[in-house]
Parts: structure tokens; sequence; C-alpha cells
């Protein structure tokens, strides 16, 4: 019996790496004669970094930054020496677990901190980054990380403006900074979603940062005004192409300041892990998320990989905390797992998620072995 493991994160209890070994121990206590292969999973959101960086054989280095509200933070990226490639969460700087609930501001959070993070690993030699979206307590469209970088916002009268939502209005002006170390992006994400619009950063993801429903069409056009200002100023046109809504708005930032292409996570992660190898090899693939529902389905972590493991006739079995959507899950999963056989308050399946991942682990060994 060959058994893939492959998780996503389970957000705010588990990394996709720790998720990975309670599975993995969890089979074989069942099932000691299983050879299992693990890879944990990342589509672009936070735990990109440690996914991509542990896979590539790099390290974690530390450096200074300002969360999303402009606090001093110490923030990690990945290193990896071989290729001189920097490896970026911008959840790791400008992340809503750096903010809690009640202090989100969306109006004036920035991602200035994840511009130190860039300029941090372009100082240390940075030859190619990748920045992995996701997570995010911003809604400012990359306008805080261009500013870290050297970019000049500048009102009418030629004054410098911090470039944060609530002052975009006040923004006539982007300047380039006069020296930026041009290197290759590429911008990790799970979504498509352009940057305004009924599909854009504020619509689509807005209400899950702060932004209370009297301000998503005001915040809306606060971001379509200060593209076109940069777009005029830079020459280029990308508010409307797939991606350029994604962590609000940071999927923009990162190509119109930085000349990012936006990639799929997941398919960067499996092209670098070999993954659809690694699924060829197997008999079973067990994955696993804190939640599912019909986006899972649409470049989510899991999603991708059932898809993948389809399409070479295999089996493959989720773990989730959060189940919705389930009908439509049903026709890309064999079998859908819960956390919890019995309904329990979400801060329980919280604290409680490597208990029960273990439990839940051990009872897909026990329903699939049969079938293997």
């Amino acid at each position: 019996m060959r058994i893939l493991v492959a998780p996503d994160k389970f957000k705010s209890s588990l990394s996709a790496k720790d998720a990975a070994q309670i599975i993995t121990n969890a089979l074989l206590a069942v099932a000691p004669q299983a050879k299992v292969d693990v890879q944990p999973l990342a589509d672009g959101g936070e735990g990109t970094s440690e996914v991509i960086t542990e896979a590539l054989g790099g390290m974690i280095l530390d450096c200074a930054a300002h969360d999303a509200l402009g606090r001093p933070v110490s923030a990690k990226f990945g290193w990896v020496e071989a290729t001189n490639l920097a490896v970026i969460d911008l959840a790791e700087a400008s992340g809503f677990w750096r903010v809690a609930a009640d202090d989100r501001d969306p109006w004036r959070a920035s991602t200035f901190g994840t511009g130190e993070v860039i300029r941090a690993a372009l100082s240390h030699g940075a030859e190619k980054v990748f920045v992995g979206l996701g997570g995010s307590a911003t809604n400012d469209a990359g306008a805080g990380m261009a500013a870290a970088l050297g970019y000049r916002f500048l009102d009418s009268e030629g004054e410098s403006v911090i470039p944060v939502p609530v002052n975009f209005s006040q923004i006539h002006r982007v300047i380039r900074p006069a020296e930026f170390r041009s290197v290759p992006f590429d911008v990790l994400c799970d979504v498509n979603n352009p940057l305004s619009g009924p599909l854009g950063a504020t619509r689509a993801f807005g209400p899950q940062k702060g932004v209370v429903v009297a301000d998503l069409e005001p915040m809306d056009a606060a971001l379509r005004r200060f593209a076109e200002v940069v777009e005029r100023d830079l020459d280029v046109r990308m508010h409307d192409l797939a991606g350029a809504g994604a962590a609000g708005g940071s999927g923009f930032g990162l190509m119109v300041f930085c000349g990012g292409l936006v990639r799929s996570g997941f398919e960067v992660i499996a092209e670098l892990t070999d993954l659809e190898r690694r699924v060829a090899w197997c008999d079973l693939v067990v994955t696993a998320e804190g939640g599912l529902d019909r986006q899972t389905l649409h470049g989510k972590g899991p999603g991708a990989l059932a898809r993948m493991a389809r399409k070479h006739d295999k089996r493959v079995v989720v773990i989730a905390g959060r189940i919705e959507d389930r009908a439509q899950l049903e026709d890309v999963f064999h079998r859908i797992v819960p956390l919890s056989e019995t309904p329990i308050p979400i801060q329980d399946s919280i604290a409680r998620a490597d208990e029960l991942l273990g439990i839940a682990s051990r009872r897909v060994a026990m329903l699939e072995i049969d079938k293997l």
C-alpha cells in the first residue's frame, strides 16, 4: 500500500507540515506496512514560503519590518542559496494573524511591511523572488509595499502622501524610485479576481478584512482611482488582469511596481516538488485543510491535487474541519472526512486540531485499507 500524504494548513491551528506529520503518524499506527510519501501543500496563501523553502533545501532568514498597522515586528522569509531565490509570504508582515479582529482598519492598513521584507531579500542578493499572496489584513493595492521600495506618491502640490486607501483621493502623481534593482517576481495566488468591480478585491474579500457594507463602494472607487493614476504615470494597464485583486489588490501592486508575473501557487509548488510523478506512484492520496467549500475547487491546493489524482485514477480522501457545498466537493473527492464526527464549536476545533486530526486520520486508514 502506497500513500501520498499532502495536506494544506489548518488556519489558526496547524501548519501544512505539522498536519502532514500528524496524518502520517496516524496512518502508520493503523497500517504499519504502508509506504508513505509526504509533501505539505500550499497554494500561494500563508505557509507558501515554508513549503517551497523546505522543498528546495533552503533556510529561513529574519528581518525587521512593520505589520499592517505600522507596528515593528520581526519577519521571516525563505532563502535558497543555490539559486539566490527569496520566498516571501505577504501575510508574514501584513497578515491577519498579526492584527486582532477589533483592531482591523482597512482604510489605513498598509503593505509597507511586505515591501520591507522584499527590500531585505533584495539586499541579501536575491536574483528571483516568489511572493505568496493570501491572509492579508490590507486592501491597499500594494501601495504601501511600493512606498517601502522607494516609489513616491504626491498630491496636487507635490507633497508626499502616505499611500493608504483613506488617502488615495489625494494622490495625483506616482514617481518611480531612482534606483530599484529589477529581478523576476513570481506572484503566487489561488484567485483570478481583478482589482475592482463586482469580483474585485474590495467586494470579494473586503468584508473579511473589516470593510463594512457601507464602505464597499467608496473603497472600491478609491482603488479604481488609485489604479488610474498609477497606470497613467507608469504607462501600464493591469487592474483588470486575473489575480490583480488578490490579497487586497497586492497582486496589482506586485505586477505594476515590481513587474510581477501572476502564477498559480499550487502549480508552482507541484512543479517544484515533482508532485504529479508522486501522485502516479501512490495508491491513495490523503489531503486535508481547515475548511472546504466551493472555492476549494477553484485553485485551492486540495482541490487541485484531487483533480490531479483523478487524472491518474487514484483515490483521494480529504479531511476538513469545516465542510460546505458538499455535493460539489463529492464530484472531486472520493471521500470527505470531517475533523470531528459530531458538531463542535469552531474554537474547540481549532484548539484541539492536532488531536482531532489524528483521530480522523486513523479513521481514514480503517475505512480505506480494504479498498486498496
